[in-house]
């Protein structure tokens, strides 16, 4: 880990174009997948993620992400500084920001930040490179059709993972027929491709001490925003004040609800394919009331 240490100082100092040796190297909690630390030189901090060294694609898509996210102007993000490998590891180094609870006034400029955010066009539903939605790939091909995507790169990637893990039976089945009556749930609704945060979970957005919201760890592609939307309601859910935010510029189209269930069926499949558990009892549930709902 020290040469890892040494290279990622060095490729921080190359990048800003000001020496840096980190002599503090503080261990942060709160994720499952990498090891984490603020690493400072007294003068500047920064937020160091790693992994094997065969994480690096992973580093360098949610590197590409939070670029992307930040040249909109919209919602805050940490600013990418480098990413690489040293020896047996893979490293990602992002601007190091101590981030608090939002109260409901930064709550609700959120709301209005994501919309603006989600209201600005983007050519295709998909993205230019695949990356990840956790630790499982998340393929991005672009396709024109909406509804295509969300059948073949996200709930029929995730019943495939789901069966090569053992998890087979009523789930594919009525997988299978879910994914064969899709057009059927959409009930009209086009949406246009728009820039998303991927993995919109309350334990992903932060705020800084003067109120800044932020988001972080995002599983970027362009989809429907409904698709962010429906995430931020699936763990606890946000704010009354931020969906009022969010309504005030962009309110769901008709047919919202069913297709919430739709849209964190995805994440709920992810989080079987990542931990197992009760996920599957849960996934299986939204399946049958989907299925309830077209004719």
């Amino acid at each position: 880990m020290s040469d890892c240490w040494i290279a990622l100082e060095r490729q921080i100092g190359a990048v800003t174009g000001e020496p840096f040796v980190a002599s503090q190297r503080r261990p942060l909690g709160g994720g499952c997948i990498n090891r984490a630390w603020r690493a400072s030189d007294g003068k500047r901090d920064f937020f160091v993620k790693c992994n094997a060294a065969t994480a690096l694609p992973m580093f360098e898509a949610e590197m590409a992400g939070l670029a992307e996210l930040a040249a909109t102007a919209t919602v805050r993000v940490p600013r990418p500084i480098c990413c690489g490998v040293a020896g047996e590891q893979a490293y990602l180094v992002l601007e190091y920001l101590p981030l608090g609870r939002c109260d409901p006034a930064a709550m609700e400029r959120l709301g209005r930040q994501l919309a603006d955010l989600h209201g600005r066009p983007q050519p295709y539903f998909g993205w230019h490179r695949d990356n990840t939605i956790g630790a499982i790939p998340q393929p991005n091909g672009p396709l024109a059709d909406w509804i295509a995507f969300w059948r073949e790169r996200r709930l029929g990637f995730q019943l495939e993972l789901a069966a090569a893990n053992g998890h087979r039976g009523d789930l594919q089945r009525r997988g299978e027929r879910l994914l064969a009556r899709l057009e059927e749930l959409f009930a009209g609704h086009r949406p246009t491709p728009a820039l998303l945060h991927g993995d919109l979970w309350g334990g992903n957005v932060g705020c800084t001490a003067d109120g800044e919201p932020v988001m972080f760890d995002p599983a970027v592609y362009c989809g429907d925003r409904e698709a962010d939307l429906a995430m931020t309601e699936l763990f606890g859910g946000f704010s009354e004040r931020f969906y009022a935010a969010y309504r005030e510029v962009s309110p769901p189209d008709a047919g919202y609800p069913l297709r919430r269930t739709l849209y964190n069926l995805y994440h709920i499949l992810n989080h079987l394919n990542l931990f197992g558990g009760g996920y599957r009892a849960q996934a299986e549930g939204m399946i049958a009331e989907l299925l309830a709902e077209s004719p």
